[in-house]
């Protein structure tokens, strides 16, 4: 993974622009860089120049001039990736990009990897292994609790809370594994006190990230939501109401809906993820009782689950929408359920009274006026426990961390039975390192090519 190469890449999107951005690392960045550029005062070269430093110039290709530029020096170690690093920016026609980076190439760069600046970078000891999936995270987060999530994990805070432990358990195994030396002694260099201590406080802490794991995930992916009822109800009309356009196909005729419509808005900075579903109903029809039998699915994937009944048709088939509202209560009672009277403006102030004494805590709605809308969205923000974001505590949201602190605990775990049942300090030295090993996973003071491998393939190009 030691590469002594020089790479280049576009370091922005692809395609036509006002600016584009061109990127080399490596031992002879600024050498192949300056070979290609001529200062305005055409006495001026790159090597001479102070790290930090931004010029004036042409990309000239022997006596052929390609742009006029500005060229961004960064010497090692002070750099993005701790390499010498020159920044072309140059006009984004895609004409001219693909010529200065040809240039480049001419001149003894190679083309980068995908995420093969932020693995220098790692491996070049800039970034740890958290912080460097934390810029991937960065690029892709579109919402404000992601970006916060990831700006967070890009600062260190969730990989030093994790190094930090792991240093207190590596100072206590060290004193444990001098126990074996002196064996034959039988002496305690380990208080146990302390150990079992330091076991409690990282039990607590490993918990408390597990945990924070399900509010996570959903924050990076978006809360999915699940829109069912009757056919002819408003799903789609409140579809097109949240996204503020025309997404799904409305009409008066039943069963408009036959596949699931998905699309993702954010609401008080969390991302939600909307799912316009096939009316439930009895029907002879073959492809909409399939869409149906999605709509059950999606139920089942959904964290939250809005039932959506016409206000109007209340009279005459409460009792219906009653029953179909019960099987969903009963078929999955753990998830939050929202229950929304839609139509409201074609009923009067009487019926809507007795709608409400008939099912308590039910919205009122009128998808296509817009009325009822704010304080469906509020009702959604109030279901997320947010309190963790808020608080400005660490979040995990990475699968590849979950699993490394579920495997930690397990390991920690062992560790507190052996000190409870006083097992011999060679059988708990197994499971210390275990449980390092796990932790070292996670910030990278274990790693190897193929995770390695895994992690930065997600990355785009160029960083």
């Amino acid at each position: 993974m030691t590469k002594n190469d020089t790479i280049v890449a576009l370091a922005t999107p692809s395609g036509a622009g006002a600016i584009a951005v061109i990127r080399l690392s490596g031992k002879d960045a600024i050498t192949i860089a300056d070979s290609c550029f001529q200062s305005v005062s055409k006495s001026k070269t790159l090597s001479n120049q102070k790290t930090h430093t931004i010029h004036l110039g042409h990309i000239v290709d022997d006596t052929r001039y390609i742009d006029e530029v500005l060229v961004s020096v960064f010497k090692n170690p002070n750099s993005y990736t701790g390499e010498h690093v020159v920044e072309i920016s140059c006009h984004g026609s895609h004409y001219i990009q693909q010529q200065i980076i040809q240039l480049f190439l001419r001149h003894g760069c190679r083309m980068a990897d995908a995420g093969e600046f932020t693995l220098r970078a790692f491996l070049n000891g800039k970034l740890d292994l958290s912080q460097a999936e934390a810029v991937a995270d960065l690029i892709s987060s579109d919402n404000e609790a992601s970006h916060q999530i990831a700006m967070q994990q890009m600062r260190g805070g969730f990989s030093s809370e994790i190094a930090k432990l792991r240093e207190e358990l590596l100072n206590f195994a060290s004193l444990i594994e001098l126990e074996l030396d002196f064996a034959e002694e039988d002496v305690e260099f380990a208080d146990r006190t302390q150990f079992r201590e330091l076991i409690e406080r990282i039990t607590f802490v490993l918990k408390r990230l597990i945990d924070s794991f399900a509010v996570g995930n959903v924050i990076k992916n978006g809360i999915p939501v699940a829109i069912v009822g009757e056919p002819n109800v408003g799903k789609s009309t409140l579809l097109n109401s949240l996204l503020n356009e025309e997404r799904a196909i409305v009409s008066e005729i039943a069963g408009t809906t036959r596949d699931t419509i998905e699309d993702e808005i954010s609401i008080g900075g969390m991302g939600f993820r909307f799912i316009d579903t096939a009316g439930i109903r009895d029907t002879q029809d073959v492809v909409e009782s399939i869409g149906i039998k999605k709509t059950f699915e999606k139920i089942e994937q959904a964290q939250v689950v809005i039932y959506l009944f016409d206000a109007g048709q209340f009279e005459v088939q409460g009792s219906k929408f009653q029953v179909e509202l019960e099987k969903i209560k009963n078929k999955y009672p753990l998830k939050p359920l929202l229950v929304i009277a839609n139509k409201i403006d074609t009923v009067d102030d009487s019926e809507l009274a007795e709608l409400q004494k008939a099912i308590p805590n039910v919205q009122l709605l009128s998808a296509k006026s817009g009325f009822g809308v704010e304080q469906l969205t509020n009702s959604l923000l109030n279901l997320v426990n947010t309190g963790a974001l808020r608080n400005n505590e660490t979040i995990i949201t990475n699968t590849r961390h979950y699993d490394a602190l579920l495997k930690a605990f397990e390991e920690i775990q062992k560790v507190k039975h052996g000190l409870d049942s006083g097992l011999p300090s060679d059988l708990m030295a197994i499971d210390i390192r275990e449980a390092l090993y796990h932790f070292g996973l996670i910030t990278g003071s274990v790693t190897n090519d193929e995770l390695l491998g895994n992690i930065f393939a997600n990355f785009c190009i160029g960083k």
